[in-house]
């Protein structure tokens, strides 16, 4: 495994032995399964993914080197077939190229080379316990030398695989050299009554380094913006080519956005608000120019994930972006560079792809994007939803005036009112803080005099149409969380 990815962070960074296997991983899971990871894990889910997959390798390589002492050649097919699983992996990933192909192999030709030298050393190890010390000894020594070389070379790989596949995948080097463009069309002003002001509540505007981050690489991919292109095919009058240097020399707009996961569970953390940089979809689409019955955009990744998004979302004047920047630098690694979709008030699964190269007009009739067949709606439109920040869920407050804080969100259509009942009694208004825009969400607090007790609290949100959010408490599949965020809280004098 340590050889495969030092190898690769040499000839093949975008694409691993074990960042292959881990996305056909990805790909075969059930939804609930996904579901459940994420719930588990959070964001650390990939980390999770990959701890897990090293252990199951350590338990192959232990079976292997077991079969191989009791019988030869056993072990050795045991090693044959991980390669060779690894290397359909690789078939599968739209970053295959022959030098990936080829690590998996010479990773299990080393593999079984390495074992069955081992396997000598501890058989030479276990005829000489026979003979004197004085031969069992060298042979012990010989074997646990080896062993010892082996454990080495794993540290020492380890790290240099951190080093030189993180240099590569994330061409930060690439990055460093991008300057943003000044926008034609600048994000207006955050009033001043935008923030509710209380103690705890997260940012309004979300720091990148605190942004949820969830998506189906296990390894960030590496794209250089001097030869990114984006191609725009399908059901078009002509089809349409740009570079990142023309990209950046159209007119941008920027716009503060609140984009979420549709595997947000009712007062979860997958989402964040952001100040986005980009270019308008509508305008590439007015020049590629959709044919009659096209009704979806099919965006692809540079690591093939697609998204569906409906045409008339990307050309009904919303803000919908192929970003550049983010909160006030070029798109971070992990979050997309160099260019990624942005739209308002749908979930990322079907409009948020990261490392964009492709649009494809067509229909839903026609296409299906990455999530749908595995259960997920052909449309995500983000629901109406509030949750609670402050207090937190199962912490002791003091008796008293107990400040109670936290969002709402309505995409692009905005929230009115957000309520706050206690122990299922009367909603009582909150004071809800002005918005930055239909886009985004919105923070608010309320006062309540609590004595000591034990209280449950729950919030509920109405949006501008007069619609309250959903009470009914749904899961997140197929197309989003419903319910009322509800919050314990023990109150001491």
């Amino acid at each position: 495994m340590v050889l495969g990815e030092l190898l690769a962070g040499i000839f093949s960074p975008s694409l691993s032995p074990l960042t292959a296997v881990g996305g056909a991983v990805i790909d075969a899971v059930p939804p609930g399964v996904k579901d459940w990871a994420v719930a588990l894990f959070g964001t650390a889910d990939k980390v999770a993914l990959l701890a897990g997959m090293a252990l199951v390798m350590a338990a192959l390589a232990a079976l292997a080197g077991v079969l191989e002492y009791r019988r030869r050649f056993m072990g050795a097919l045991v090693v044959a077939v991980f390669g060779l699983v690894g290397l359909v992996a690789v078939l599968t990933r739209a970053q295959a190229t022959l030098n990936a192909m080829v690590l998996p192999v010479v990773t299990a030709v080393a593999a079984g080379v390495l074992l069955r030298f081992l396997i000598r050393r501890l058989q030479e190890w276990g005829s000489a316990g026979a003979e004197p010390a004085s031969q069992e000894a060298p042979a012990r020594r010989r074997f646990l030398q080896a062993v010892a070389g082996g454990g080495a070379f794993t540290v020492l790989g380890g790290a240099l695989t951190g080093v030189w596949r993180g240099a590569a995948a994330v061409a930060s080097e690439a990055r460093s050299r991008v300057t943003l463009p000044v926008p034609a069309s600048l994000a207006p002003p955050i009033p001043p009554t935008a923030e509710a002001k209380v103690d705890g509540m997260q940012p309004l505007v979300t720091p990148n380094a605190d942004f949820y981050r969830i998506d189906t690489a296990l390894a960030v991919p590496a794209v250089d913006p001097d030869t990114w292109v984006l191609k725009v095919t399908g059901m078009v009058d002509k089809e349409v080519e740009l570079t990142f240097a023309e990209l950046l020399a159209k007119p941008m707009v920027e716009r503060h956005i609140t984009i979420a996961c549709v595997s947000n569970n009712v007062g979860g953390d997958l989402i964040g608000n952001a100040r986005w940089l980009g270019w308008p979809v509508r305008e590439l689409l007015n020049l590629a120019g959709p044919t009659a019955g096209a009704d979806m955009v099919l965006s692809r990744s540079v690591d093939g994930w697609t998204a569906g998004t409906p045409l008339e979302v990307l050309r009904d004047g919303r803000d919908a972006l192929l970003a550049v920047g983010m909160n006030g630098e070029p798109l971070p690694l992990e979050h997309g560079f160099p260019v990624r979709l942005v739209v308002p008030g749908l979930y990322g699964y079907v409009s948020a792809t990261k490392w964009v190269t492709g649009l494809k007009v067509t229909r839903f009739a026609d296409d299906v994007a990455y999530w749908t067949p595995r259960g997920w709606s052909e449309r995500g439109p983000i629901k109406t939803s509030s949750r609670i920040d402050v207090p937190r869920d199962g912490r002791p407050v003091k008796a008293g005036m107990v400040m109670v804080g936290g969002i709402a969100w309505a995409q692009h259509t905005g929230i009115d009112k957000v309520e706050l009942r206690v122990n299922r009694g009367p909603w009582q208004q909150a004071e809800l803080a002005e918005g930055i825009s239909l886009d985004t969400w919105y923070q608010w607090k309320l006062g309540l005099e609590l004595p000591e007790g034990q209280y449950e609290l729950q919030v509920r949100a109405t949006d501008l149409a007069g619609t309250a959010q959903d009470e009914e408490s749904r899961p997140v599949a197929p197309d989003g969380a419903t319910g009322f965020h509800t919050i314990r809280v023990d109150v001491k004098p």
